[in-house]
């Protein structure tokens, strides 16, 4: 039994070695002579609590930065950095929650540091208005107004982001980004160009969009809503009326209410429906009253340059192109 006890710590300390491989960290294990006592000790249950804190991924924060992954995040002001933003985004099914660890910036002096549950890009937000649960001024939690009332902030979907405004050489501040897993995800902001995805509402009355940031062929495999289960695969006129539909828009924003329609479903099918969308941003978008369980399937994938090409005489993409 003890042999066996033994062998699995070694296999455990084999996938943290292979942890240190993958981040480039290995020079410093392979510096270190590390005798199986210290490897034992090293899987006692005091360490066990701090390992995922010394594993924990860090970097420092750019003014304007870009970050998928989990870790703690610190800036430091080299200079007066005016204005200042970094973009957080999960997986679909995911939510991120932004806490403060230390902060040490001038608030009474117009310094500032405020988490939006979403994006915020040329002045259009993601998800729009329409699409949230929450007011727009519920969504902007500012640390100088809240301190230590409110020292972790988690978004409503996938994406979040941060402002800041710091004047002083030397003030800093950190973050810690943590990614929970959302059971019934809604506004999504997709990571890749290339995917499939269900989207499922569960009788809520609420709306739903799945943002593409990119010109895509997609295709529309499988829609159900519970009054229209028997009725033939077509589009018609007069969808919002029915109060459950899916849109698929097109633009070249990431605000949903300013985007092109391009068509409505409301009567449910199984089978393709297959579209090519030369915008910059593809969503398709639920509506949901809350009555049945409204379901969209898709599969979507990147344009390459011949397609973009062929499909210019598009209206949507003479609109894309234009705007």
């Amino acid at each position: 039994m003890r042999v066996m006890e033994r062998t699995f710590r070694e296999q455990l300390f084999f996938l943290v070695l292979c942890l240190f491989v993958l981040k480039g960290d290995s020079r410093y294990i392979e510096n270190n002579e590390i005798s199986k006592d210290d490897l034992y000790s090293f899987f006692n249950s005091e360490l066990k609590r701090e390992t995922a804190e010394e594993l924990m991924y860090r970097r420092p924060l750019r003014c304007l930065d870009m970050v998928a992954v989990e870790g703690q995040f610190t800036f430091t002001a080299e200079r007066p950095q005016l204005s200042c933003a970094a973009f957080f985004m999960a997986e679909p099914n995911e939510v991120l929650s932004v806490d403060y660890d230390s902060v040490d910036i001038d608030c009474r002096g117009g310094d500032f540091i405020t988490v939006f549950d979403g994006w915020v890009m040329k002045g259009e937000k993601f998800p729009s208005s329409q699409d949230h649960p929450l007011p727009l001024y519920e969504r902007y939690v500012d640390y100088c107004d809240s301190g230590s009332l409110r020292r972790s902030v988690r978004s409503s979907q996938n994406v979040a982001m941060v402002f800041f405004r710091i004047h002083n050489t030397g003030s800093s501040f950190t973050l810690t980004i943590r990614k929970h897993i959302n059971p019934f995800p809604c506004n999504v902001m997709s990571q890749s160009p290339e995917g499939t995805y269900t989207m499922v509402i569960p009788q809520q009355h609420r709306n739903c969009s799945f943002s593409i940031i990119y010109p895509v062929a997609i295709d529309i495999s499988e829609f159900s809503l519970g009054h229209y289960n028997n009725f033939p695969k077509r589009s018609m006129p007069g969808c919002v009326e029915t109060g459950d539909f899916v849109q698929l828009l097109g633009g070249n924003g990431i605000d949903t209410s300013k985007l092109l329609p391009i068509t409505d479903l409301c009567i449910s099918f199984t089978g393709p429906t297959h579209m090519k969308i030369g915008c910059d941003n593809t969503v398709v978008r639920m509506v949901s009253s809350g009555k049945f369980v409204s379901r969209v399937s898709f599969s979507y994938r990147l344009l390459d340059s011949q397609e973009l090409q062929t499909i210019k005489l598009n209206n949507v993409e003479d609109f894309c192109f234009n705007n």
